[in-house]
């Protein structure tokens, strides 16, 4: 296992943790046009943690198209996750 720099990310872990699970699910709830699975994710510790998820996307649109992207959500020490930004990934 590899030492995690004080304020570096952490390496991609592919079982989401349940605070993890929580920090993306509250983030998420009241997202509409796509559908985003986590299936791997990394962290960065800073006040509060910050999150990179790497997501399966599925768009609501009448052709369903599959995709990837990377999410990211700060979870403050006090209060509600926010999304910071998504970002898609190409092939």
């Amino acid at each position: 296992m590899s030492e995690q720099l004080a304020g570096g990310w952490s390496n991609f872990n592919f079982t989401v943790t349940p605070d993890a699970k929580e920090a993306f699910e509250s983030a998420l709830s009241h997202w509409n046009g796509a559908k985003y699975t986590a299936l791997a994710f990394a962290s960065q510790s800073v006040n509060g943690t910050n999150y990179c998820f790497l997501c399966e996307v599925q768009y609501a649109t009448r052709f369903t198209n599959e995709n990837a992207a990377k999410v990211y959500i700060y979870q403050p020490l006090n209060g509600k996750p926010v999304i910071h930004k998504i970002v898609p990934v190409n092939p």
